[in-house]
């Protein structure tokens, strides 16, 4: 590998940032401009950085967030599923994190965290048919080596499933679980229909999130963080929000997020009511559909556990997931690189305690939302 120089810009449109992070292994969502402008609103910076050869090309790039710590003299940096480049490369990878490391201590910073799509194996780990990657176990000896250790904090799903769309609808249609393509027809047959819709529906689809989220006990956040999201990913063409209905109500819903050939289900809500006639099934269906007509290579479902364990919060959802017969990935998850131990320590130590009020706060936010 020839030497590479780390350039550092806080302006996207310098170097035409979503081309670029399209253009390179592990392209992501949450590598996009757009991302970093969503969470610019809730107290972030962003910087972009890229490793770029004598000749011009770029060999590797990540957005990296940056933030102040409340009560801390110090500031957190976490680069969302990056850094992309090809990391079956060891020796990239080496210059990559050697930078990130050089970048985060120029930043005064605790820590740095990193988490990219880099598989471990084919499988949940655990799993009597779990194939692990030759590859992946070399990255993770490469990071480990490097002074990085496995993070207690994992702020992206490690594992997830993924549809391979480039077989087509018939193929798709055909590999499925039996069951699931029998609840697919059903919900047909039983009137449910499924449309596209527009941001007019954002308002609804989170009172289905707020409904969803207090059913099954998970955290999230305000309404208006929800519809900047959606917005802003809907107006740069990167979002779409599908509903189904039975009976001219609407039911259950999802906003897909589309980037560079990969479509991701992100968000699902659902009322509950007319579960027996499967619009999740169907709404699914339609979502994968789509995203075959848009041209998408991949569909990822997004999260699975972290272990084959049926006691895991995410087994159902993973048993849903994989009636679609996808691959299930397991992943890398996140990896820290300590700078402060001693703030690291205090952080580690009162993050549990601050989440855990945060949620009780938003549950009751919540609940004041839906019941009004």
């Amino acid at each position: 590998m020839a030497e590479l120089t780390l350039s550092v810009t806080s302006d996207p449109r310098e170097i035409r940032w979503n081309e670029l992070a399209a253009s390179l292994p592990g392209a992501h969502i949450l590598q996009t401009s757009q991302w970093a402008e969503i969470k610019a609103e809730v107290g972030w910076q962003a910087n972009y950085l890229q490793w770029q050869a004598v000749d011009g090309k770029v060999h590797a790039a990540a957005l990296v967030l940056d933030r102040k710590t409340p009560l801390l003299p110090a500031r957190i940096l976490y680069a969302p599923r990056g850094p992309l480049l090809d990391w079956s490369d060891l020796s990239l990878a080496r210059d990559v994190l050697r930078g990130l490391a050089e970048y985060a201590r120029s930043r005064g910073a605790i820590y740095i965290k990193i988490d990219p799509q880099v598989q471990l194996g084919r499988g949940l780990p655990g799993a009597e048919d779990f194939s692990p990657s030759d590859s992946g176990l070399a990255v993770t000896r490469l990071l480990e080596a490097a002074g990085w250790t496995y993070s207690s904090s994992q702020i992206q799903f490690r594992n997830t499933v993924l549809l391979d769309l480039v077989q087509g609808e018939a193929a798709l249609l055909a590999g499925m679980k039996q069951k699931m393509r029998y609840n697919i027809q059903l919900a047909g047959r039983k009137g449910v229909s499924i449309r596209q819709g527009t941001p007019a529906d954002f308002k609804t689809l989170y009172h289905m999130y707020a409904i969803t989220a207090l059913r099954d006990g998970f955290a999230i956040r305000d309404e208006n963080y929800y519809l900047r999201v959606w917005q802003q990913l809907a107006d740069a063409g990167m979002a779409v929000p599908l509903l189904a209905e039975v009976d001219g109500q609407v039911v259950s819903g999802m906003v897909m997020f589309i980037f560079a050939g990969t479509a991701y289900y992100f968000y699902g809500m659902s009322t509950g009511e007319g579960r027996e006639k499967m619009p999740n099934h169907l709404l699914q269906w339609e979502a994968i559909r789509l995203a075959v007509s848009l041209g998408c290579c991949r569909y990822d479902l997004w999260g699975a556990p972290d272990r084959y364990d049926e006691t895991d919060s995410m087994w159902g959802v993973y048993r849903f997931k994989e009636g679609f017969n996808g691959e299930t990935f397991a992943g890398l998850g996140a990896y820290d690189l300590v700078l402060k131990p001693g703030l690291y320590s205090l952080l580690e130590k009162g993050l549990p305690a601050i989440l855990a009020l945060m949620r009780r706060i938003g549950r009751r936010r919540i609940q004041s939302e839906v019941s009004q």
